[in-house]
């Protein structure tokens, strides 16, 4: 049985991927998936310099020992776990893609995860958020159907062409397994082909809702993101939130977000991010607020000087190594922050540029709901 924690959000849902049949509708894979009217993408994959599993994590000192490395650390896990919940979808879509649905049906199987029997809809010129889609398909937990969220498990709403969909997902009527931990968190992962923004094609990655964690296990836990993706040619830019509820440093403000923007290259395998720490209540935009007066030299000098007034030297330095904006990363991590480490991190310090986090308020305050 598989077990969730902050660090493994996504794991539990692959096992959706394989069904079993229960009606006569439902035939089994086919050889060839090129029939089903299921896209083959909705997702965007992150470079591995700004991306980075838990592991990465192993051996972070604790929070009062803190540094410029250790939070931007931090940053490429949490832009991992966004990352990782568009990675699911690509293999959900994968594992329905395989059963050939190539015009709007239902069908029933059982679910090897929880036992449980998953309802499956496929419909045609469906309603979502203030548009009309090409297609809709829902799935619901059969026995929850009654229940005040009606049993959905997850939606997808899709174009062929230009291509682009919203995928929901609430994790817990996939796999009631998990004994309720993610009994409210919702994902929701927004994707387009079309180039409406000058990317190539993106997406916006959102969570919400993400269970409660002792903060005494995990202080800076994550309990919602929301996470933009666009590809242009060899280029990924990346720019988002993730809301932290028991973060805290030295003084006793708790609760801040992870404001960042960053961009990477497939080609050099190289990544640049600059990085803010706003409390979570602020309500503002742009770069000026967000991530220059909020930036992780400012707000670790400021806990520095309000704790110990009158530290020396050795103590702003020993808190404030490599806080500099912004960080340089390669596949192996964080290098440095401050200056670029070669000439290949410059075309993507000009890229962030162009780029701000979103609203920390609106973060902290994330809802999704399925249609």
């Amino acid at each position: 049985m598989k077990k969730l924690s902050f660090y493994s959000i996504a794991l539990f849902m692959l096992g959706v991927l394989f069904f079993t049949a229960c009606e006569n509708t439902f035939d089994g894979p086919g050889l060839d998936d090129e029939k089903s009217i299921l896209p083959d993408q909705l997702s965007v994959d992150i470079p591995a310099a700004l991306s980075a599993d838990a592991s990465a994590l192993k051996g972070v000192p604790a929070v009062d020992t803190l540094k410029g490395r250790e939070i931007y650390g931090h940053l490429r896990f949490f832009i991992h776990a966004g990352d990782h919940a568009g990675r699911i979808v690509k293999h959900i879509i994968f594992g329905i893609r395989r059963y050939n649905i190539d015009q709007v049906k239902t069908l029933t199987y059982e679910s090897e995860d929880d036992g449980r029997i998953k309802n499956l809809v496929v419909v045609e010129g469906p309603e979502f958020d203030g548009r009309t889609w090409e297609y809709g398909l829902t799935i619901t937990d059969a026995e929850s159907e009654e229940e005040p969220d009606g049993g959905k498990a997850m939606q997808i709403f899709w174009n062929s062409s230009p291509k682009e969909g919203v995928t929901l997902i609430k994790p817990y009527n996939l796999d009631r397994s998990n004994e309720g931990d993610m009994a409210q968190a919702m994902f929701r992962i927004d994707y387009s082909g079309a180039g409406e923004l000058g990317y190539d094609h993106h997406m916006i990655v959102s969570i919400a809702d993400m269970p409660v964690i002792d903060p005494l296990l995990a202080p800076f836990a994550m309990d919602g993101m929301k996470m933009f993706v666009g590809k242009k040619g060899d280029y990924v830019d990346v720019y988002g939130n993730s809301s932290h509820p028991n973060a805290k440093f030295l003084t006793e403000k708790v609760g801040y977000n992870w404001a960042f923007v960053a961009s990477g290259s497939d080609v050099e395998d190289v990544a640049v991010a600059e990085l803010g720490l706003p409390l979570s209540s602020v309500d503002a935009e742009g770069r000026a607020v967000l991530l220059e007066e909020y930036s992780i030299y400012n707000v670790l000098y400021s806990e520095v000087k309000t704790i110990w007034p009158h530290s020396s030297d050795e103590i702003l330095e020993a808190w404030l190594v490599n806080t500099e904006a912004p960080g340089f990363f390669d596949k192996n991590g964080f290098i440095q922050g401050g200056e670029a480490p070669g000439d290949e991190f410059l075309p993507l310090v000009m890229r962030i540029q162009g780029l701000a986090p979103y609203n920390p308020k609106a973060i902290s305050n994330l809802n999704i709901a399925f249609n």
